[in-house]
């Protein structure tokens, strides 16, 4: 058998080779104007809308954004945003980076005292409320267009301890499972695993049976935060509680501790130690994972590269635990104005117009990004029982377990707010290395426990003392 630590090198040079191919096949062969698989038809999208700002704007607006997992959204956004500073009369520029590698920056524009105006990132950005302008008006004006944001945003954007918005949160992605049928098949669940016992049951057989392992991520990364916290609140164990107090050290989190080493042994390898954000994707899309928890990036992808793949993945909501059936939100669009920003009504004006095309955002992200104001996207549920960017051959229903995304996610919080520590506990992965410890033998899950309970604790206390946390 391949050693449990060197199989996944395989399975990147085929990604590589499988998608080489691709654009090769791209570059060479047939004409421009025949569609990419995964493409509506012309016109489909919805139209752009427009209000005049309330007031005259001008100068530069410098937007810094993580690079889209699906480069539509990034191909269509850009020139949205400088449409927009041409129609209000205002310089918009727009610089994408790798999503690692924005918390750094923001760290050193706020430093630096100079930088971008507004920045988007996908988790909680709470750690920097110090730092950034306060959203208070802005959510004032988009509750009054757009009707009440929902909860999950709300949490991941607001400290009931200050009663300020530090970050503006209008879009959020869903973390489903993302399996391969034909896999879980050959274990008699061909719909995929529901609950955390099937997916030890099922991905340990399809593992010793079939030589295909799992892939859930052990390291310092966003999924495997994900992974993290979807277990911990299935089992009935949070960081905190929803007065702000740490709550970690729980015979609750303490099995979830343990149920991550025995899944680690039946059904993975060393590599998941090393994960990166792209790891699991190209694991899925390259056939060598059984089950990956994420959102539906990399069956987009692999519709366009490996569609053969992308025909076998299929979607489950968050798996059910002894005490709950959570999931963190994947990704959660929270935009903040740093302090130094010199234009803040441009900024805040833009946000509106961006939540005003909601339903572009979900559209050109092809149904990634969800609405955190559900009224500006009237057919998110009809997109989902048949999406308009499937391919010959695949299922156009197999969204359809999304439409409950609301019933299973959660903010990072849970079940109280992304508040500043939340962000801190997050950015450090805690969590993960928690899981990580046992899962290599270097620790029992009692001991792990403590000592990250105790990590948090500390966290909790610096926080609180500068009066931007609550509890006790």
């Amino acid at each position: 058998m391949t050693p449990r630590n060197s199989r996944y090198q395989i399975s990147r040079r085929r990604f590589i080779q499988a998608t080489s191919l691709m654009a090769l096949a791209t570059a060479c062969g047939g004409s421009s104007d025949q569609p990419k698989p995964g493409q509506p038809p012309a016109g489909s999208a919805p139209e752009t809308k427009f209000t005049e700002p309330s007031s005259q704007l001008s100068g530069d607006l410098r937007l810094l954004l993580w690079s889209h997992f699906v480069p539509s959204h990034d191909e269509w956004f850009d020139p949205f945003a400088k449409e927009w500073g041409e129609k209000v009369g205002v310089n918009v520029t727009v610089d994408h980076i790798d999503v690692t590698t924005i918390p750094a920056r923001i760290s050193s524009e706020v430093g630096a005292g100079e930088g971008h105006d507004l920045i988007q990132m996908i988790a909680t950005l709470s750690q920097f409320e110090p730092s950034v302008h306060s959203m208070n008006d802005l959510m004032d004006e988009a509750n009054k267009r757009f009707g009440e944001q929902l909860e999950l945003c709300q949490k991941s954007s607001f400290n009931p301890t200050t009663e300020n918005y530090y970050a503006y949160a209008p879009a959020w992605s869903p973390d489903p499972g993302d399996y391969r049928k034909s896999l879980w098949e050959g274990v008699d669940l061909p719909d995929g695993p529901s609950t955390w016992d099937e997916l030890l049951e099922g991905g340990g057989r399809i593992f010793s049976e079939q030589d295909i392992q799992m892939g859930l991520g052990l390291s310092q990364e966003i999924d495997s935060n994900m992974y993290s916290r979807a277990l911990i609140w299935s089992y009935g164990g949070s960081v905190q509680d929803a007065n702000e107090n740490v709550t970690l050290l729980s015979d609750d989190t303490i099995a979830a501790v343990q149920y991550a080493k025995d899944l680690f042994d039946a059904a993975m390898t060393e590599e998941v130690f090393a994960w990166t954000p792209a790891s699991n994707n190209e694991g899925l899309i390259s056939g060598e994972l059984s089950y990956i928890l994420n959102s539906i990036s990399a069956w987009r992808t692999a519709q366009e590269s490996i569609p053969d793949i992308a025909k076998d993945i299929f979607f489950v909501p968050a798996l059910e635990g002894p005490k709950a059936q959570l999931a963190a939100q994947h990704v959660m669009y929270n935009w903040i104005a740093p302090k130094f920003s010199a234009n803040l009504d441009a900024a805040q004006e833009f946000l509106l117009h961006y939540t005003e095309n909601l339903a572009l955002v979900s559209y050109q992200s092809k149904l990634y990004d969800f609405p955190g104001y559900l009224d500006q996207v009237p057919d998110l549920n009809k997109w989902l029982d048949e999406d308009p960017f499937t391919i010959e051959g695949d299922d156009p229903a197999k969204l359809q377990p999304l439409k409950t995304a609301l019933d299973w996610s959660t903010n990072l919080g849970h079940p109280g707010p992304a508040n500043p520590a939340i962000g801190e506990i997050n950015g450090t992965y805690l969590l993960p290395n928690m899981l990580a410890r046992v899962a290599r033998g270097e620790q029992e899950p009692e001991q792990s426990v403590i000592q990250t309970n105790e990590e948090c604790q500390k966290i909790f206390e610096k926080w609180r003392n500068e009066g931007l946390v609550g509890g006790s």
